[in-house]
């Protein structure tokens, strides 16, 4: 709380928020001056051009405290600001949360060259085109479809062998 009513005056005469007193509020909120463990990894860009703030908030990431959430609600902006984990001793094994940030690497599911249909649709309408798989996805990821009437690659999320959907649309 402190740290956010420090920001509110912080704030430069050019309309910009202070990144010198962003820096001073994240070592507020972790008790780490930066570049120490369990402070920011670095100060922040003091090239940002944020809009000046009259209220932030702070919170952490995730529960392995990994980064700081600096965020604004009006005008809107958020900026993530690494944390210098602290090292664990040898023999400890890291927490649920700690092994869930580590992603699993799965096979992939569509490789490059593959002939993929993507689908989309909801109750009542349904559609789908037929491309080529510019790139190997495992199923969850990302991946670039060329289609041949458009100009552009269409961005498709790998559902299984062949099949795609496209982002934001459920399977």
């Amino acid at each position: 709380m402190i740290a956010a009513l420090l920001l509110a005056a912080a704030a430069t005469g050019a309309g910009f928020q202070d990144t010198a007193a962003l820096d001073r509020a994240v070592a507020a909120f972790t008790a780490r001056p930066i570049g120490s463990e369990g402070g920011a990894r670095a100060p922040v860009d003091a090239r940002l051009r944020l809009a000046a703030c009259p209220m932030v908030t702070m919170s952490w990431r995730t529960e392995v405290h990994d980064a700081v959430v600096i965020a604004c609600a009006g005008p809107a902006w958020r900026l993530f600001v690494p944390v210098i984990a602290p090292p664990r001793p040898s023999g400890v094994v890291a927490s649920r949360a700690a092994a869930a940030a580590v992603p699993v690497r799965a096979d992939p599911v569509i490789r490059r060259g593959d002939a993929v249909t993507i689908e989309a649709g909801s109750d009542g309408f349904a559609i789908t085109r037929e491309g080529v798989a510019i790139a190997d996805a495992a199923p969850g990821a990302r991946v670039m479809i060329k289609v041949d009437d458009a100009p552009r690659p269409v961005q498709a999320v790998a559902v299984e062998a062949g099949r795609a959907t496209l982002p934001g649309w459920p399977e």
